[in-house]
């Protein structure tokens, strides 16, 4: 995936004294009195910033934040916080700049915030006058916002046709150069990891990656359909019985070409779905018609573990089993810690997946780790998301 680097651009001298409009991602938590619960997107975006100030540009950086309604502008809307979160981290004072569409004052070594862009009328629509004008801010245009890459928007996608130069950020390209590594020119065998409660919410990701992938391990609500398909009973389990045929279809497409889709052999079940329900460790072929699986079972844990270090690529996606419960956190440990242990290129995604990685203390281990929500999603159902697209077009330009 060819496209133009903001790093080089700042390593090669052609940033200095250019006006470089980034957008960011700085869609953080707050709470009711609008302080800020959690400030990991803030800390993200500070280094292409930064870079952006050390090699003498004038710097403007907008985001989203919220729901906001298209040009009715709130003080709930506001970025100011985020400003005045950031301007703590790099010990600056940051203007914020409301109104900002028909023009900015910004100098060389400046940076402002411009207010939330999605109160501009025509964001969402990505409307062309509105882009044009956005471009006409800029020398340079930096997406840094990957989990704004499946969006075409003004401020993400319309800017970036018009700006003199469009490129992507470290956060946009650190991204981009995972999910290549990871999707389009993997190391073999790649086996990808697709865990959740409905097989319905990621169908499209299971078929995209049924064509690609020579190990697709199934887990959660999602396995349970599959073990439904091959014929196994579930008890009460949370399960999609009218979607068996897509299951099948899914094995049978992983079958043909010599790949394969692991149905759990054994099961981890309780009566409820509680925390404190008591634990019962049981053959696949064993499940009563009271039981709820929760978990896969330490046999099948193990087999997909063993797996998972002959991997040469791995993407993960999903929890296998309600791992917040301890007595149902083996599966979900165990292929962690197989991730974790294994020399395989691994990115992983989505926010369970995130969560467990935390609470395994992992980090370090993961290859990379996307935050990206909805974009990721859609990289693994095979789609090109718009900011790949147009940043590799004015690549090739």
């Amino acid at each position: 995936m060819n496209f133009i680097r903001f790093s080089d651009l700042c390593a090669s001298g052609k940033v200095n004294g250019k006006r470089v409009f980034i957008r960011a991602d700085l869609n953080v938590p707050q709470d009711d009195a609008g302080n800020i619960t959690e400030d990991t997107r803030i800390r993200a975006s500070v280094p292409c910033i930064q870079m952006a100030l050390d090699a003498g540009a004038a710097v403007m950086v907008t985001s989203h934040l919220g729901r906001p309604t298209e040009g009715d502008f709130k003080p709930d809307d506001s970025l100011a916080p985020v400003a005045a979160r950031m301007g703590d981290l790099m010990g600056r004072n940051i203007p914020v700049v409301a109104n900002w569409v028909d023009g900015v004052q910004v100098q060389a070594g400046e940076l402002v915030m411009l207010e939330n862009c999605r109160v501009n009328k025509g964001e969402k629509k990505n409307n062309e006058e509105l882009s044009k004008k956005m471009a006409a801010l800029c020398d340079i245009f930096v997406h840094d916002a990957f989990g704004t890459a499946h969006r075409a928007e003004a401020s993400t996608y319309g800017i970036a046709q018009f700006a003199p130069i469009a490129c992507a950020g470290p956060l946009l390209a650190a991204e981009m150069d995972a999910i290549s590594k990871a999707l389009l020119a993997p190391k073999r065998p790649l086996v990808a990891i697709v865990a959740g409660s409905k097989v319905s919410t990621k169908l499209t990701i299971l078929k995209s990656l049924a064509a690609n992938v020579d190990q697709l391990i199934v887990g959660g609500g999602i396995a349970n359909t599959f073990m439904l398909a091959a014929g196994l009973k579930i008890g009460k389990s949370l399960a999609e019985p009218d979607l068996l045929a897509e299951a099948v279809a899914v094995i049978e497409a992983m079958k043909a070409r010599g790949a394969a889709v692991p149905i759990p052999t054994d099961v981890v079940t309780a009566k409820t779905f509680a925390a404190d329900a008591p634990a019962t460790i049981k053959a696949a072929t064993d499940v009563q018609d009271d039981d709820l699986i929760l978990d896969i079972g330490p046999q099948t844990a193990q087999v997909l573990a063993d797996q998972l270090m002959k991997a040469g690529t791995i993407v993960w996606n999903g929890p296998v089993g309600v791992f917040e419960f301890a007595a149902f956190e083996n599966g979900t440990k165990v292929i962690a810690q197989a991730i974790a242990a294994s020399s395989a290129f691994s990115i992983a995604g989505g926010g369970d997946t995130l969560a467990a990685i935390a609470k395994y203390g992992i980090e370090a281990q993961v290859g990379y780790i996307s935050t990206g929500g909805g974009a990721f999603l859609e990289v693994l159902e095979g789609k090109t998301l718009p900011a790949f697209e147009v940043l590799s077009r004015r690549f090739a330009a």
